[in-house]
């Protein structure tokens, strides 16, 4: 089940991103903030995904997203703005962004981005001269990974804890987070969860 914070001053849009949400998945955990005070006070680690407006009140140009970046730096952060020019979301990306929605995208290209996001990849609009968003090639990702890594990464789909997963393949635990720390680096990905639903795109 995903975890988001949604970082937006204006209700009506956290509303609008809710009910987006629900288009993608059929279970997940909303925190949200309407400023970047709320925001820092509110985001942790355990978080799977931030989105984020630019423009708050007590927010200027990129300062909220520097931020935030600085708190939790392995939870990927996505933009969701009104101003979705070249420079605005070239600069997001150099200052961390794993993605730029802009605010007048339809619901259905919000939440494909969100769940791209979450399985790992990137995504930027087109028309911002980015990279397009695509599906990165699951089987070359699924080859970098070990025998050992490959079965680890099935038992985390499966909801199985480390200690479990250490019982069933006859290994300690503390190998088994290794294998975790190893199968996240080579996926590209930041936590357990993006590894699972990445796991879950390369079987259907």
């Amino acid at each position: 089940m995903p975890t988001v914070l949604i970082a937006d001053d204006h209700p009506l849009f956290r509303k609008a991103l809710r009910g987006t949400l629900r288009m993608a998945f059929a279970d997940f955990e909303v925190t949200e903030a309407n400023s970047l005070a709320e925001a820092r006070s509110r985001v942790t680690n355990d978080h799977d995904l931030v989105l984020l407006d630019l423009a708050m009140p007590d927010a200027a140009g990129f300062d909220a997203l520097l931020t935030l970046r600085r708190l939790v730096p392995s939870v990927p952060i996505v933009v969701v703005s009104a101003y979705a020019d070249i420079d605005t979301v070239r600069n997001a990306a150099t200052y961390g962004a794993a993605g730029f929605i802009p605010k007048t995208a339809s619901p259905n290209v919000i939440a494909g981005a969100i769940q791209g996001v979450l399985a790992g990849k990137r995504w930027w609009p087109q028309a911002a001269g980015a990279d397009a968003p695509r599906a990165d090639d699951d089987t070359d990702a699924a080859r970098r990974l070990s025998k050992c890594e490959t079965r680890v990464l099935a038992l985390l789909a499966e909801g199985k804890s480390n200690k479990i997963i250490a019982y069933e393949l006859g290994i300690k635990e503390s190998t088994v987070k290794s294998h975790v720390t190893s199968l996240l680096r080579k996926l590209d990905v930041h936590s357990r969860t993006q590894a699972v639903l990445l796991a879950k795109g390369m079987q259907a």
